[in-house]
């Protein structure tokens, strides 16, 4: 049996729901052998209001990481998520250019789940032009599109003209999350492939137990396509993945809840 091999270049979220956790679970659920370099650790202080800690690592040892699997080992995709300074975004487009990268998922991720702010505007704008234009699928959610095109968006146009503005920048496919933050009956993402828009529909699910959702997606997309998928049938997998995810999440404790991320193969026995 040909074992496929994805690399996750993100941060650790010690509470499990997203960051490496959730891709790695990611992986697995989609028969991927996953893999990671670490690039920050996140805690959630339960002394201070589950208040977010982020702690980015050493540049050098996620420069020595990213060798020991791309060098060392090899892989068929690479998804990226927290990356935490400019730094770490520098060393992963530099090992990116190096090996050979073309299955490139960027999940540009910019705060944590429940802050309104860029945890560094100079690190975005960093993502923004060294890494997003070498992505071969870019998956932001409505504030990150926000940040990388310049597009205040509210409605299904202005996520259409934010895809057309992110690819220019180099980006072969863009996916926006707008999920249920617009005002719809459908929960909505946008994709763009440079030529058409598509339209990823799902019913809205009524849940606040959604931690972990976009490192899901992104790492669904990026297993689909480790495993030699096409982009279509791997965002389309990811979109039906990640919507079992949200759909059976659950309460982890009085501040959050994550996705649920067996749901999928659950939900297709």
């Amino acid at each position: 049996m040909k074992r496929y091999k994805a690399l996750t270049i993100a941060g650790s979220d010690t509470s499990g729901g997203a960051g490496i956790q959730a891709d790695l679970k990611t992986f697995q659920e989609l028969q991927v052998y996953g893999m990671n370099a670490l690039t920050t650790i996140v805690a959630q202080n339960p002394f201070e209001g589950w208040a977010h800690e982020v702690f980015p690592q050493n540049p050098a040892i996620v420069a020595k990481q990213i060798d020991t699997v791309l060098k060392g080992i090899g892989v068929d995709a690479v998804k990226t998520g927290m990356l935490g300074s400019i730094e770490i975004i520098n060393i992963v487009a530099e090992k990116v250019d190096q090996y050979g990268v073309d299955q490139l998922v960027v999940d540009p991720v910019m705060v944590c789940k429940g802050a309104d702010e860029a945890l560094n505007p100079e690190t975005d704008a960093c993502l923004r032009d060294v890494l997003v234009p070498k992505a071969f699928v870019v998956t932001p959610n409505l504030f990150e599109a926000t940040q990388l095109s310049g597009v205040a968006i509210s409605s299904l146009e202005d996520m259409k003209v934010a895809a057309k503005a992110i690819h220019e920048l180099g980006a072969k496919h863009v996916v926006i999350k707008g999920g249920s933050k617009l005002e719809s009956a459908q929960a909505v993402d946008v994709w763009y492939d440079g030529e058409e828009f598509h339209l990823l529909e799902s019913d809205e699910i009524n849940t606040t137990y959604t931690h972990g959702a976009g490192c899901t997606f992104a790492a669904a997309i990026a297993a689909s396509l480790a495993k030699g998928k096409d982009v279509k049938e791997a965002i389309y997998t990811a979109k039906s993945f990640v919507t079992a995810a949200i759909k059976h999440g659950s309460r982890l404790n009085d501040y959050v809840g994550s996705v649920a991320h067996g749901a999928y193969n659950l939900e297709h026995k």
